[in-house]
């Protein structure tokens, strides 16, 4: 039997705003297995990151809350973790990309010392081996001359190697458990294909588990085994990469793929999904995705449907599968 490293049930996170209350993770249950990759798909907006900061206890409170739900990790629970528990995991056993990079490296200080800060507070080297440890990590994630490079600022840096810059950071500390956000987004295609490439070889190189998340079914496709599918805080699908591009069960699913370029196809013209994710802070009743579904019933409007498993190892919350 797999061993579980990460188990999600029925995570929810929930924002305080002056608004009004927004639900940003409902009820959201996946398990991750070791040496295994989980792909959280969805559109901008579905709450694929909030649930990557939730497991990393990155939410902040307030305004936000965890108000129900467990997340384990190799056993234990990690809401229940002090402060200084939880700054143990992190880096050492779980360690984030973060999406942005000119958003999370420091502008004023070098790449070098960003990484070797998380080196010495981590693992407590001393500036000399730290040091050494980053041009090792700088060669390791292919950014070309690492012993020169490493005094060198973000500024200096292009779009894919700061992401590279990202990844030797969160490998750092040699963790187990690898958290991708939307690593690719905003890259152009040859050098999504290369950090894709990085990421995948890193993680069977180093035997670690990793949850990829983005809104590319493409690029999951090259790089988990098993995809959840995210709209509007929900999880609507979920299962082998293989079964969900082959026998996709959700309205939802068979939307985004659908939206993907083919080559092994002779249509003329993508078909998108229409109109756009529905407002959080007032969503409708019932399916959130009912607004923009060909399919919709009577029962969409006003049941919310569950995930249920729909054929071995596959899971879907859509009405069209029964009520659940």
């Amino acid at each position: 039997m797999a061993e579980r490293v990460l188990e999600l049930d029925d995570l929810t996170v929930r924002f305080h705003l002056k608004r009004g209350e927004l639900t940003a993770v409902d009820g959201v249950s996946f398990v991750v297995n070791r040496g295994q990759t989980f792909g959280l798909v969805g559109e901008s907006g579905s709450g694929k990151s909030v649930t990557a900061r939730a497991i990393m206890r990155l939410v902040p409170t307030p305004p936000g809350e965890i108000p129900r739900g467990r997340i384990l990790f190799e056993g234990r629970s990690v809401l229940e973790l002090d402060d200084e528990e939880m700054r143990a995991l992190r880096g050492r056993r779980i360690a984030m990309v973060f999406q942005e990079p000119m958003s999370a490296l420091n502008p004023v200080f070098t790449v070098g010392d960003q990484i070797s800060d998380a080196l010495r507070s981590n693992l407590g080297l001393s500036r000399r081996a730290a040091r050494e440890r980053v041009v090792e990590l700088l060669s390791l994630v292919g950014i070309p001359s690492p012993r020169r490079r490493l005094d060198s600022y973000v500024h200096e840096f292009s779009g894919g190697m700061r992401q590279r810059v990202m990844l030797a950071m969160a490998l750092s500390c040699n963790p187990t458990f690898l958290i991708a956000d939307e690593p690719t987004t905003a890259l152009d295609v040859t050098i999504q294909a290369t950090i894709l490439e990085l990421i995948t070889g890193m993680i069977e190189r180093l035997g670690m588990s990793l949850i990829f998340i983005t809104h590319n079914l493409g690029v999951v496709a090259h790089a988990c085994d098993v995809i959840g599918v995210i709209y509007a805080s929900h999880l609507v699908e979920m299962g082998d990469k293989r079964e969900i591009f082959r026998n996709p069960q959700h309205p939802y699913t068979i939307g985004l793929l659908n939206s993907i370029p083919r080559l092994d196809t002779q249509a003329k013209y993508l078909v998108p999904i229409k109109g756009s994710v529905c407002n959080m802070m007032a969503p409708p009743r019932g399916c959130k995705f009912h607004p923009r579904c060909t399919q919709a019933m009577d029962v969409c409007r006003e049941e919310i449907p569950k995930l249920r498993e729909i054929a071995p190892g596959h899971f879907a919350a859509c009405h069209l599968h029964g009520r659940g």
